[in-house]
């Protein structure tokens, strides 16, 4: 590393909190900025960490699809969901696989983890790779109308890289198994 590359070249003058819900805060900062004018930054706060999982049943894979309201659109992703501050990621992971697909797994293995969009926001998401599924019955949210697909892991891998799947916790888990040695061409 770098001399400097940990430092800030930012000076905070101040905050404020202009938006609070259950899930997010929104704060404004009063800063220098890093050419030395004054500026503001505004930051988004996750009150929960990002959680996806990645199920893995021999060449396929389980999608979950739904409408995501800010983009107006419908979504197939991985099924995810958010992790509270007392809870544990895996744990969390688990209950989000059974409560969007019905699918409970023998198997774990931690994929990665990432900040999904440090420009802006401080939203940490961790990924899984579950494995050994044991179907069960589906147990959605009230604010969840949920579709499910078993896909071959070929085509849903194509989707993260051609832009079918947008979702970035998707997109990352899927790549990152591609990256670890999945032979997308044999499929």
């Amino acid at each position: 590393m770098r001399r400097g590359e940990t430092r800030s070249p930012w000076r905070t003058l101040g905050s404020r909190n202009v938006y609070e819900n259950p899930w997010i805060s929104v704060r404004e900062d009063s800063v220098i900025r890093p050419d030395g004018e004054p500026g503001i930054y505004g930051v988004v706060h996750y009150k929960n960490t990002a959680v996806g999982v990645l199920p893995v049943e021999g060449d396929h894979v389980y999608l979950v699809g739904q409408y995501r309201y800010p983009l107006e659109r419908y979504s197939w992703e991985i099924p995810e969901g958010g992790c509270p501050e007392d809870e544990e990621p895996l744990r969390a992971a688990q209950r989000e696989l059974r409560e969007e697909t019905g699918l409970e797994a023998r198997n774990w293995r931690k994929l990665g983890e990432a900040y999904l969009s440090n420009s802006v926001a401080d939203e940490h998401a961790v990924w899984y790779l579950a494995t050994g599924l044991v179907p069960g019955e589906r147990q959605p949210e009230g604010t969840e109308v949920i579709g499910v697909r078993r896909v071959p892991l070929r085509e849903a891998i194509a989707m993260a890289m051609d832009g079918r799947i947008t979702d970035a916790l998707s997109t990352l888990a899927l790549t990152t198994y591609a990256l670890e040695g999945y032979d997308v061409a044999a499929g």
